[in-house]
C-alpha cells in the first residue's frame, strides 16, 4: 500500500503567527526539551526521557538504587566506538515494568499483521534510564524486538533511541493533524545520520475503511521548529519516512473524521487494599509506546503502589464513549468513559472496586454500537505480588557479585553449580543436551549463528564445511551444535555448559537465553 503524501511537498513549516501551532520558542515546557540546535534537541529530548523512565526504574526494583543508569556523553561514546564495543549493559525485556514496547496485534479487519517481513530482529541493550541501543551489522533491514522500529541501514552503525511523550510535542499539531504511534528520539554515534536511509515507525491506526481518506507523516523537531515531513509508504502496521536528520519524530495523520485504533486497555490492581478487597484501575490507550509510557508514569505517581494485570490488552479503540462491566457486579466509576485522541497529560480510567474474592470478568462495551471491544477474566493468581520476591533475589545476587570473598571463591566451586540468579546455587551435573533440544536452540538463533560457531570454538574452515555438505539453515546451526557438544566430554555439554559458553556474547538472542534457562529450570524441578 503506497502512502499518500502530505500536501505540503518535501517538508512544511508550521510557521509563526499560525493560530493552530504554537511555536516551540513560546512554549516554555518545550524550551526545557529542546536545545537551540538539532544536536542539543536530541540531547535535551534524552534527559527528559531519562526523566521519565527514572520512576519506572525505581518501581521494578522497588528502591534499590542503581548506578548504572547516568547518561553517557559524546567522549564516552568516541572512546566505544574506537575499541568497535558497544555498552555493557542488561537486554532489555518486555516484562512487567518495562514499558517501551508497544503489543503485538493482529487485526484481521486490516490484517495489520506486526512481524517481521523480512528483517533481521535485533534485541536492543538498555544503556541507562529510558535509552536503548542496538548495533546494526551492515547493510539491511533491522527491526527492534521491543518497539517495533524498523531501521534501514547502508552500513555497520550503532543506534540509540528512547520513547518520547506526545505531551511535550502535541501542542505543536494543527487542529486537523493527530499523533498515529509513538514518538522517538533517534541518533547514531560517531557516524552521520545519512547511514540510516529510512526508519519505519509503528502505527496504531486501522485501515480497514477504504472511505476514510488519511494523509501519513511525521512531526520532526528540527532545529527547533517543528515541521511536516511526508512519508514514503506505508502498512498496516508501520508508516515508512526517508532520514532526513536525527532528532524526535513521530507519525502523525491529516484527517477530520474519527479515527479506529489499534487499541489497548490496561489493567492495574492496588497493592495492599487488604485481603477481603480489590481494587483495580482499567486504562484505553491507543497500541502506542508513547502511550504506554505515560499511564505507567502515571500510575507510578499514585500514592497506592500497583501491579499491572498480565491479559491480552489488544483490542481496537475508535474516538468515542465506552462502558465496562463486570461479573459478578462490581462498583465501578465512572459508569462511562470517553476515548479521546486528545494530548493530556492525565489519562482518564475505570476504577473497579469488588467487596469479594476473584475470579471477575470485565468487559469493554463501545455504547453506540454496543459491541464488546475486549474482556478479560481476573483470576486469583492474577492478583499476586510477586516484587517482593523478585526483590528478594536481586538484592541477594547484587550482594553475591560486589562480594570479594564471593568472587575468590567463584573460581573454586565445583564446575557443576549454576548461581547465574544469585539465590542458590544448583547441582547441574546431568545429562547432556539430546539433538532435539539442540534443535530448539537452532530454531532460535538468526544470522548471528557463525558469532555462536566461533564462541564454540569452531573454526571458519568448519563453518565452510557444515556449509558446504548441507543447504538447510537450521540444520546448518544443528550440526554445529553437534560438533560442539561431540567435542566435550560426557556432562560437559548441558544447557548451562551452552549458556556459560555464549554468556560473552552481546547479540546472542534473548529468546536462545531463555530457552537454555528453561531447559535448565526443567531439569531442576526434575
Amino acid at each position: 500500500m503506497v502512502a499518500k503524501m502530505a500536501s505540503c511537498g518535501a517538508a512544511s513549516h508550521l510557521e509563526d503567527g499560525d493560530g493552530d501551532v504554537p511555536t516551540m520558542e513560546n512554549k516554555d515546557n518545550l524550551r526545557e526539551s529542546d536545545g537551540s540546535s538539532s544536536e542539543n534537541t536530541e540531547t535535551s529530548t534524552e534527559e527528559s526521557s531519562e526523566e521519565e523512565e527514572e520512576d519506572e526504574e525505581e518501581d521494578e526494583n522497588s528502591g534499590c538504587a542503581e548506578n548504572n543508569g547516568e547518561k553517557e556523553d559524546h567522549e564516552e561514546a568516541n572512546a566505544e566506538e574506537s575499541k568497535n564495543d558497544s555498552i555493557p549493559g542488561p537486554k532489555a525485556e518486555v516484562s512487567k515494568g518495562k514499558e517501551e514496547c508497544h503489543f503485538k496485534s493482529c487485526c484481521v479487519k486490516c490484517k495489520a499483521v506486526q512481524q517481521s517481513h523480512g528483517n533481521e530482529l535485533v534485541t536492543p541493550r538498555r544503556i541507562s534510564k529510558g535509552r536503548l541501543q542496538v548495533q546494526l551489522e551492515g547493510e539491511g533491514t533491522y527491526e527492534c524486538s521491543l518497539t517495533g522500529l524498523v531501521f534501514e541501514a547502508s552500513e555497520r552503525v550503532i543506534v540509540r533511541y528512547s520513547v518520547l511523550s506526545w505531551s511535550r510535542f502535541g501542542a505543536l499539531l494543527p487542529h486537523s493533524w493527530k499523533f498515529a504511534g509513538p514518538i522517538f528520539n533517534v541518533d547514531t554515534v560517531n557516524k552521520d545520520a545519512s547511514v540510516l536511509t529510512s526508519i519505519q515507525f509503528p502505527h496504531s491506526i486501522c485501515l480497514a475503511d477504504p472511505e476514510k481518506e488519511m494523509t501519513f507523516s511525521v512531526l520532526h523537531i528540527k532545529d527547533n521548529r517543528p515541521l511536516i515531513e511526508p512519508t514514503v509508504d506505508h502498512s498496516g502496521s508501520h508508516v515508512k519516512w526517508n532520514v532526513t536528520s536525527l532528532s524526535p519524530v513521530g507519525p502523525i495523520i491529516q484527517t477530520s473524521l474519527s479515527v479506529e485504533h489499534h487499541g489497548v486497555v490496561l489493567v492495574y490492581k492496588q497493592v495492599g487494599s487488604g485481603n477481603n478487597n480489590y481494587s483495580f484501575h482499567v486504562y484505553l490507550a491507543t497500541n502506542s509506546s508513547s502511550d504506554i509510557n505515560d499511564i505507567g508514569k502515571q500510575v507510578r505517581g499514585y500514592k497506592n503502589r500497583y501491579i499491572r494485570i498480565e491479559k491480552p490488552p489488544t483490542c481496537k479503540l475508535d474516538e468515542g464513549t465506552y462502558h465496562l462491566l463486570s461479573e459478578p457486579e462490581g462498583e465501578i466509576k465512572p459508569q462511562d468513559l470517553k476515548f479521546t485522541l486528545a494530548v493530556t497529560k492525565m489519562k482518564g480510567y475505570f476504577e473497579a472496586f469488588f467487596e469479594q474474592p476473584p475470579p471477575f470478568k470485565l468487559s469493554l462495551i463501545e455504547i453506540n454500537t454496543e459491541e464488546t471491544v475486549w474482556s478479560a477474566t481476573i483470576r486469583e493468581g492474577d492478583c499476586v505480588d510477586n516484587t517482593e520476591k523478585k526483590l528478594r533475589k536481586r538484592t541477594i545476587g547484587i550482594q553475591r557479585s560486589s562480594s570479594p570473598s564471593e568472587e575468590e571463591l567463584g573460581c573454586k566451586r565445583t564446575r557443576w553449580q549454576d548461581v547465574s540468579d544469585g539465590v542458590k546455587p544448583a547441582m547441574t551435573p546431568g545429562q547432556d543436551m539430546s539433538e532435539k533440544q539442540l534443535l530448539q536452540v537452532a530454531k532460535r538463533l538468526g544470522k548471528e549463528w557463525k558469532q555462536v560457531a566461533i564462541y564454540l570454538d569452531l573454526n571458519s574452515r568448519e563453518l565452510d564445511d557444515i556449509q558446504a555438505a548441507e543447504k538447510d539453515v537450521t540444520i546448518q546451526k544443528l550440526k554445529m551444535l553437534v560438533e560442539w557438544k561431540s567435542r566435550r566430554g560426557a556432562g560437559e555439554a548441558t544447557a548451562h555448559h551452552l549458556l556459560k559458553s555464549l554468556e560473552e556474547l552481546d547479540d546472542l538472542p534473548n529468546e536462545v537465553r531463555q530457552t537454555l534457562k528453561g531447559m535448565m529450570d526443567n531439569r531442576a524441578a526434575k
